[in-house]
């Protein structure tokens, strides 16, 4: 019988944070799903982030999806820059509390994206790489000091090759620029919110994060 995600309420720095967490029996690692800018409508219920979650979830992973400051239930204001990270590190801390020791998977989109590059940064500087980071449609111009990313784990970049909303040549010429390995897959004919695209970024997390070739594959 599948499990069904619990409402949590984590403490976060800027007051409760509402969350959705799935107690995945016997994980092999623990997910935390970032979502889109809150300014702008995203937040823990976007499709996107869904499919991520439900993906992660299918690989048997502990997942956690959760509102920033602001946003929805989650007391606080938007803050657009640090605050959301450092909500993102307190859900994290939360999520790894009820499953020490296990390997950490990171994923975000679009301002999301921004937010789990950030935190794999922190996670890096205190001796606790996340094993996998996956950015879709990422923010990556606001990806400036004090924010870094992470040298270590395995980095995916998806991107849609019409976005609408972030310029897909910016997320390029940032992969480009990076100096570390990391993988950038293009999602044809797709805009930013992947509508009639998410089996595509289904398929792409699952072949290029977890290593699995689609049932479909040719």
């Amino acid at each position: 019988m599948l499990v069904r995600e619990q409402q949590v309420q984590i403490p976060g720095p800027a007051g409760a944070l509402e969350a959705l967490y799935l107690a995945t029996a016997g994980a092999r690692g623990v997910a935390l799903v970032c979502h889109p800018n809150p300014q702008q409508g995203g937040t823990m219920l976007n499709k996107v982030v869904s499919s991520l979650q439900r993906t992660a979830r299918d690989q048997g992973l502990a997942t956690l999806r959760f509102n920033y400051r602001g946003t929805g239930n989650s007391e606080g204001e938007h803050d657009m820059e640090s605050g959301e990270v450092d909500d993102a590190e307190a859900a994290l801390n939360w999520l790894r509390e009820h499953h020490p020791r296990l390997p950490v998977y990171l994923f975000g989109f679009s301002f999301g994206g921004f937010v789990a590059a950030s935190l794999s940064g922190r996670l890096e500087l205190q001796g606790e790489p996340a094993v996998q980071l996956c950015l879709v449609a990422p923010a990556v111009t606001r990806l400036q000091a004090p924010h870094w990313l992470a040298g270590q784990g395995r980095l995916t970049l998806i991107q849609p090759e019409q976005d609408e909303v972030i310029e897909p040549l910016q997320v390029y010429d940032w992969a480009q620029a990076q100096q570390r390995p990391l993988q950038l897959i293009r999602i044809a004919d797709s805009g930013h919110f992947f509508h009639g695209k998410l089996v595509e970024l289904k398929e792409a997390v699952l072949r290029y994060v977890f290593d699995i070739e689609p049932l479909d594959a040719g």
